[in-house]
């Protein structure tokens, strides 16, 4: 088995502008997002300084921590996915925002491989409320708040509802989910959609 293609085609993911302050440890206060993404700002931590590239993922609730490469888009525009020779590894979209900065960032993995699984097989067993770290190579580590896990087809993926911009900083992981086949591939996508909850700067 391979990874899907990933559906749409990535041209909406951008930054959103907003001011930072230097204090990097608030948190959300009263958050009580739903999921499925564009969903309105609310009162939370605003985002780091300037960009900086993730290099480490953790996700507690399913036992992940892997580390992050940079991903683009292929020929046709679409989202690219981490080499099948590596399948622990996730990779961020290289052209949208950080993990941590306004707007939508997304993070790739495989279900699984010709060699067996992958590290974002059980994806789909996350829920609202769980927790995503993701380490950036500044040390700051974005810490977001599961909003809600979708199962998407192939032929009705939501293009803006995934890969649009939000005025707060999100995140999405994606992995492939539904059926397989060896002609087609796996028929739909799995995406969990979250929102940033807190920055922790790493002193030491």
């Amino acid at each position: 088995m391979t990874l899907c293609v990933f559906s749409a085609v990535v041209t909406g993911v951008v930054r959103a502008s907003s001011d930072s302050p230097d204090d990097l440890s608030v948190t959300t206060r009263g958050s009580d997002a739903a999921g499925g993404g564009g969903l309105p700002a609310q009162q939370g931590p605003q985002p780091p300084p300037s960009p900086s590239r993730p290099v480490k993922i953790a996700v507690p609730g399913i036992f992940i921590e892997a580390p992050v490469t940079g991903l683009g888009l292929d020929k046709n525009g679409h989202l690219g996915a981490p080499p099948l020779s590596r399948p622990r590894v996730v990779g961020w979209y290289r052209n949208g925002p950080s993990p941590g900065e306004a707007g939508t960032s997304l993070i790739i993995g495989h279900r699984d491989t010709e060699t067996g699984p992958a590290i974002f097989l059980n994806l789909n067993a996350l829920h609202r409320g769980d927790t995503v770290r993701v380490t950036r190579a500044d040390r700051v580590t974005a810490v977001f708040t599961v909003d809600d896990v979708k199962t998407y087809t192939k032929d009705k993926f939501p293009d803006d509802k995934v890969y649009g911009a939000t005025s707060r900083p999100e995140l999405r992981l994606i992995t492939c989910g539904g059926r397989f086949n060896k002609k087609d591939g796996y028929s739909a996508n799995v995406v969990v959609f979250a929102h940033l909850k807190s920055l922790k700067k790493q002193t030491a």
